[in-house]
């Protein structure tokens, strides 16, 4: 049986390396389209709602939608707002220390109207984890 060189074993892996390179890239290339073209639908019309979506912020268009904008978004990514639900001792709880240490400013009568948004729209959840499994025939395993 006659070995091939290591160049060839080389080569294959260069040209492979290229192609998936090439794949990456272009992925990368097509999101980024992608994405242009929500910002520009965004900065057209920033007040747009589609689907009950606020389509610049992604938050969901509800009464306090504004009060949530100006207040909250003015220092942070209105995903960090999606993806904390709380209830409403602890988004209080959480706007106080963000005043204490971030340098929120006092929201007066707007916290209780951002807290009702936040908790409306964006509650805890009910089942963190999944109901434990019921009416299982368990087995041993034999390690023999």
């Amino acid at each position: 049986m006659k070995k091939k060189p290591i160049i060839s074993y080389v080569a294959i892996a260069a040209i492979l390396m290229l192609t998936l390179g090439a794949a990456y890239l272009y992925k990368k290339q097509s999101e980024k389209i992608q994405n242009e073209d929500t910002y520009k639908v965004a900065d057209e019309n920033p007040d747009e709602i589609v689907d009950g979506i606020h389509v610049r912020t992604g938050l969901v268009a509800a009464e306090g939608l504004q009060e949530v904008i100006t207040n909250c978004t003015t220092c942070h990514s209105s995903k960090l707002i999606v993806q904390n639900r709380m209830g409403k001792e602890q988004w209080n709880a959480t706007i106080r220390w963000m005043q204490e240490t971030q340098g929120l400013w006092d929201l007066g009568e707007n916290q209780q109207v951002i807290v009702d948004y936040l908790t409306t729209n964006y509650p805890t959840f009910k089942k963190g984890r999944r109901a434990a499994l019921t009416d299982i025939e368990w087995y041993t395993l034999d390690t023999k």
